[in-house]
């Protein structure tokens, strides 16, 4: 079995006395795993880091076995080495995927929507957080608990949509809310194309994608906890 791809890197670890299993996520062959013969050199493991983006070369006797990479270098994305914010978003992204993707089943909308992420990040460009939580929604969206912030879920309004109900993930206006406001989510006004965004706002936007990634997401993935390098993140960026 053999197939050639394109990825990048989520995790990298070592295998036997030589090897690297890593942990990739390819355009059209999803989340994928392998072992890189010599990936321990210092050669091929300076490629081998979270965030890189490869040329895959995997091969197998049989399609359900582990079976070994090849890679070439294309992207280092080592930019984000000298930003400890932007490193601990790329390891956050990086973490996500491997927590929410299922094993070999191809993502190409949410690969399409990663590899600029990546991109941004190993450039430390300004905005890179804004798209950062931009990507969460659409990783919600692409595994199927995205929210809809189009209209009231109460009064069916487009208009004037202040906040967010932590149960449907529906967006709500101020008359919707009544008496219940205190216990809906907030939404920031950004998400809406209204005015731009600032920190706090996204910290905000952060808290609201962050409900429904552990309360939809990782319910229904056995109830797991998200992984510890996004709440890393979140820390870092509130110090900030």
């Amino acid at each position: 079995m053999e197939w050639h791809d394109s990825g990048t890197v989520l995790s990298a670890r070592p295998h036997g006395e030589t090897g690297m299993l890593i942990e990739v996520f390819t355009r059209d062959h999803g989340r994928h795993s392998g072992i890189v013969p010599g990936g321990i050199s210092r050669k091929k493991a300076a490629m081998l880091q979270p965030g890189s983006h490869l040329s895959l070369r995997w091969r197998a006797r049989l399609q359900d076995q582990l079976g070994t990479f090849t890679p070439e270098p294309l992207k280092s994305r080592a930019g984000a080495m000298s930003d400890r914010l932007a490193l601990l978003g790329l390891s956050a992204t990086c973490a996500l995927l491997g927590f929410a993707l299922p094993d070999r089943e191809p993502h190409l909308r949410l690969f399409s929507a990663s590899e600029p992420l990546f991109d941004v990040i190993g450039m430390v460009h300004d905005g890179w957080i804004l798209d950062y939580l931009r990507w969460e929604m659409m990783l919600l969206e692409d595994l199927g608990y995205g929210l809809d912030l189009t209209r009231c879920a109460v009064t069916g309004s487009r208009d004037h949509l202040a906040f967010v109900s932590p149960k449907t993930g529906r967006a709500v206006s101020p008359e919707g809310a009544g008496e219940w406001a205190p216990r809906l989510l907030p939404l920031p006004q950004f998400l809406l194309g209204q005015g731009s965004a600032t920190l706090a706002e996204v910290e905000d936007g952060l808290r609201l994608t962050g409900h429904f990634l552990q309360h939809r997401l990782a319910t229904a993935l056995g109830d797991r906890p998200l992984p510890a390098a996004r709440q890393r993140f979140l820390d870092a960026l509130a110090r900030a």
